[in-house]
């Protein structure tokens, strides 16, 4: 046999294995609302090339590649185990065991590390949480694929409706269809995955089983959410157009709990940052915002670095791709420079991103300053993070550090870490994580770093608001191995 035949030989062996954990992982999920996970990556409705090349990253990491002949055993462990709700990371079960010296078998150590999501300990399913989308744009249409996406069980968060203006000042014959092909389509993030049909009659919109009411609405006062059966929700404002207390407090009609706003707060608006600050919501407390996606971006690598080294200053430079705010050609605009065609120019504008950092690290007392230029790209945004640090360090110290953090603590679903050295901007589309690490770009020199910060201003962003959602509804289920602290 030739080495070309070896190798061949030992794909399709993995391949058969990893096709051999899609039930196992699909029965966890839908039965016991388990989601499986790999190094932070989820592995729900995952294709047999997706778990291995899931694997494969893990060497970008750890250095060394991951095999599914290594994982399968633990994903195997699960099954025989009495699990309640939770998220369990079989990559992290293998690496923590493989570090441990005392000789455990693959089921007892499983049993060891799980032990929170089982027996009397266990989280017990719940009913569903119901969510309202208020606006239907880029933000919102990936926030609703997701929601369709972990719709699992359905004991979490379900998308029972979204809200838009009627078209044209009247319903337009043909709005829900032109609506569903959008959810459907996506220029940037492919096909939706799944069937989407629409009933015209009842005005919904069925995706994956999930039947979605499509409300037409003006303003937040024409809808009285209780008429559908809509209770104790959660509405998701994707609009922006009202972002302090008072404007946002028009969403608390009959049905609404809670109200979620996917762009900066104002005011007294507490603006959270998933995995920084989101423990620090108050339980009583109705309006929150998700800060901006650049702000997601920035403050969990800022505060990162803020734990181990101290940061005394820094500047934020946001080089960002173009959006909807802006103009295809050159026409008004109520800002300065954003009238001027948005795929022919890079245009400088203002960014809020580091005003936000006090709202979301209150502790970080450092002055961070931050400017911003939009470019000719529709998704993923990259931010040049400068910090003078409390004490000097080396390169391969800071590298090391956010390797870790990526890796094993509270954070790690919000950075990730890339070592590729041919990485561009749309590498990282689809990226669930607030930012990702550029470690062939980081400088460092003493006390002063630049860290290259890569993130999907749209998908990334959407998976934070996701799971601020789930914090608040207390869907937001615990993971396992617990992450270092």
């Amino acid at each position: 046999m030739t080495v070309n035949d070896d190798s061949f030989t030992r794909w399709k062996n993995r391949e058969e294995i990893a096709e051999s954990m899609i039930p196992i992982i699909g029965k966890l999920h839908r039965e016991r609302d388990v989601t499986v996970l790999l190094h932070s990556r989820s592995l729900v409705n995952k294709s047999v090339v997706s778990i291995l090349k899931t694997h494969r990253f893990a060497r970008q990491i750890t250095g060394v590649e991951l095999s599914v002949t290594e994982t399968l055993p633990y994903l195997q462990a699960l099954t025989t185990l009495d699990l309640g709700p939770s998220q369990i990371d079989i990559g992290m079960l293998a690496a923590t065991h493989r570090s441990d010296d005392r000789g455990l078998t693959v089921e007892a150590f499983t049993a060891e590390a799980v032990a929170g999501a089982t027996g009397a300990d266990k989280i017990e399913s719940r009913s569903g949480r119901d969510v309202v989308l208020y606006g239907f744009g880029r933000i919102g249409r990936l926030v609703a694929r997701l929601l369709i996406e972990k719709a699992g069980s359905g004991n979490g968060l379900r998308l029972r409706a979204v809200v838009v203006r009627r078209s044209g000042g009247s319903r337009a014959a043909d709005d829900l269809v032109k609506r569903a092909s959008l959810l459907r389509r996506d220029s940037i993030h492919g096909q939706f995955q799944g069937t989407i049909t629409v009933d015209e009659a009842s005005s919904t919109i069925f995706a994956n089983g999930n039947a979605i009411k499509v409300i037409y609405a003006n303003d937040p006062s024409e809808v009285d959410y209780t008429a559908y059966g809509i209770k104790d929700a959660v509405l998701i404002d994707n609009t922006g157009i009202w972002r302090d207390r008072e404007g946002l407090s028009q969403h608390l009609r009959p049905g609404i709990d809670k109200v979620v706003l996917t762009a900066p707060g104002k005011g007294d608006v507490p603006n959270i940052v998933h995995g920084v600050n989101h423990d620090m919501i108050k339980p009583d407390e109705r309006i929150l915002s998700c800060a901006s996606c650049t702000t997601n971006a920035i403050v969990p690598p800022l505060k990162a670095m803020a734990d181990e080294y101290g940061v005394l200053r820094g500047h934020v430079e946001t080089v960002h791709s173009f959006t909807n705010d802006q103009n295809l050609l050159d026409n008004y605009h109520k800002a300065d420079r954003r009238g001027r065609s948005a795929p022919l120019n890079m245009v400088i504008t203002e960014t809020g991103a580091a005003s936000a950092v006090a709202k979301a690290l209150p502790d970080l007392d450092a002055p961070i300053t931050g400017s911003s230029i939009r470019v000719p790209v529709p998704d993923v945004s990259i931010a040049i993070l400068s910090l003078r640090l409390g004490r000097e360090t080396t390169r391969e110290e800071v590298l090391d550090h956010l390797r870790n953090v990526s890796l094993t603590s509270p954070l790690k679903r919000q950075i990730d870490f890339t070592t590729a050295p041919d990485a561009v901007s749309s590498d990282f589309m689809g990226s669930r994580h607030a930012s990702i690490v550029d470690a062939g770009a980081t400088k460092v020199d003493g006390d002063n770093a630049i860290l290259y910060l890569w993130y999907d201003n749209e998908f990334g962003y959407s998976c934070q608001v996701v799971r601020v959602v789930q914090h608040v509804t207390g869907v937001e289920y615990p993971t396992y191995p617990a992450p270092a602290v």
